[in-house]
């Protein structure tokens, strides 16, 4: 994360190697290399260990072979990072890989001769953070014939479990909505709108990245909450959202359509209350397809791939419970019917901002030109969007999306990260005297819209 062009493991001050350390030491970004991190890998390494037994059932000797394998490469890259090492190409060919390792003589090429390579603690946390995921991908792969495990699918999968009690809440203020939905006038549907906006954005505080792999499921009825969490809403552009999707309801001809893209952050609880909000627009007809992106391989432990996609809605549908249930089957033919589709594509898991999304994806920039509205969720996509630089608090979220816009767009985000934009004067210095951690707690939120007005 930058100060504007500055990046936030190494802040740039005159008396540079010891002031650097002072400021660096007290950081977020620090803290995340230094013990979170290192904590995550350590569940991976377990988690391999644990399913040795299943290795073999499945494998044989190759199975325990590739375990082994698997838990050497990975306790190799735990010590690379406790020991700041300098950080090495991607070795195992990958429809990524080239472009990472082009990444990281980039990286390279912004150093001083004396510096050496780019190393652990003294890289921009954006690369380094996606750097460690994708390590641990490259040790999979490396590791036939366990090459497809998601060493995170368990944790996923628990979160999923963990919040079933909010999951029929969810579920069944929905089915209960789609009930009269249709007989809504229009001042009752923006309130359920902004209700289940607000759902998904409070959705996104189940991060296992943040909370370094342990169990984050949703134990309380969010629904019954929203009324309490509204004053931790930092940023509220809700009528902006409300203003674009119904004026194109209004205007829509009978063929034409009305697309929103989502761009999915965390699998389980939070992955619930996307695809309720996804189902509310389609059932208000403020649009009529939409379109979910999500990673290409395990990432940030909790996000979202087409596995995970596929096991939430099957379980759901072959829930005891019937509004769980009722979820699923009708979710499963919006996937039938072309009314949602999911799409995912490598640069989501790649350390660019979304800035060089032109130039690296023109493919997928191109694609999300073609939506009315896309959504933006959670940190890690924030981060992103405003190139993970420590701008001025006040700085317009237009100016920080660096050329960014193949869309109107929305970040829907509870802070988990060193960067914010786009606040009101004095807002910041408020928050800090009197929540010191306000910006990585997970307990505040924005809905930040960029486009017409």
């Amino acid at each position: 994360m930058q100060r504007q062009n500055e990046t936030l493991a190494v802040p740039t001050f005159t008396d540079y190697a010891n002031r650097r350390k002072e400021l660096l030491c007290r950081s977020f970004a620090y803290l995340t290399i230094k013990d979170r991190i290192p904590q995550i890998l350590t569940k991976v390494i377990d988690t391999l260990h644990r399913h040795k037994s299943e290795f073999f059932e499945k494998h044989g000797e190759k199975g325990m072979e590739a375990e082994k394998k698997a838990i050497s490469l990975l306790s190799k890259l735990r010590n690379e990072l406790q020991t700041d090492k300098p950080i090495v190409p991607l070795v195992e060919k990958f429809v990524d890989t080239d472009i990472w390792n082009q990444y990281l003589e980039y990286q390279q090429s912004l150093l001083n001769e004396s510096d050496g390579k780019p190393r652990w603690f003294l890289s921009p946390w954006l690369f380094v953070e996606c750097y460690m995921y994708r390590r641990i991908h490259e040790a999979i792969i490396q590791s036939p014939p366990i090459d497809d495990f998601d060493v995170f699918k368990e944790s996923k999968d628990q979160n999923f479990f963990e919040s079933q009690q909010s999951i029929i809440a969810l579920c069944t203020y929905l089915q209960e909505l789609m009930k009269t939905i249709e007989d809504l006038e229009d001042n009752q549907l923006k309130d359920e709108f902004f209700k289940v906006l607000q759902i998904s954005l409070w959705g996104n505080k189940c991060d296992l990245s943040l909370s370094g792999g342990d169990t984050s499921s949703q134990k309380t009825n969010i629904i019954s909450s929203l009324k309490d969490l509204k004053p931790f809403i930092l940023v509220s552009d809700m009528e902006h959202l409300w203003s674009l999707l119904s004026n194109c309801k209004k205007t829509r001809e009978r063929a034409s359509i009305t697309r929103v893209d989502i761009i999915l952050d965390n699998s389980g609880f939070e992955l619930i209350t996307d695809l309720v909000l996804a189902d509310f627009l389609l059932s208000s007809k403020l649009a009529t397809e939409i379109h979910f992106y999500g990673k290409t391989i395990p990432w940030f432990v909790s996000d979202t791939t087409i596995h995970d996609f596929n096991w939430l809605i099957k379980q759901l549908k072959h829930s005891n419970h019937k509004w769980m249930s009722k979820c699923g089957v009708n979710w499963e033919n919006h996937i039938k019917m072309g009314r949602w589709v999911y799409l995912d594509h490598m640069f989501w898991t790649l350390p660019h901002e979304f800035s060089a999304m032109s130039q690296v994806a023109p493919d997928l920039h191109a694609e999300l030109q073609k939506a009315h509205l896309i959504l933006f969720k959670g940190d890690l996509n924030y981060r992103k969007l405003t190139g993970d630089r420590k701008w001025e608090f006040t700085i317009p979220f237009h100016q920080a999306l660096n050329g960014f816009h193949p869309a109107p767009l929305c970040s829907i985000r509870t802070l988990k990260a060193e960067v914010q934009v786009g606040l009101q004067p004095g807002q910041a210095e408020q928050l800090s005297a009197s929540d010191p951690s306000w910006m990585t707690s997970g307990k505040y939120g924005i809905f930040q819209f960029d486009g017409p007005l």
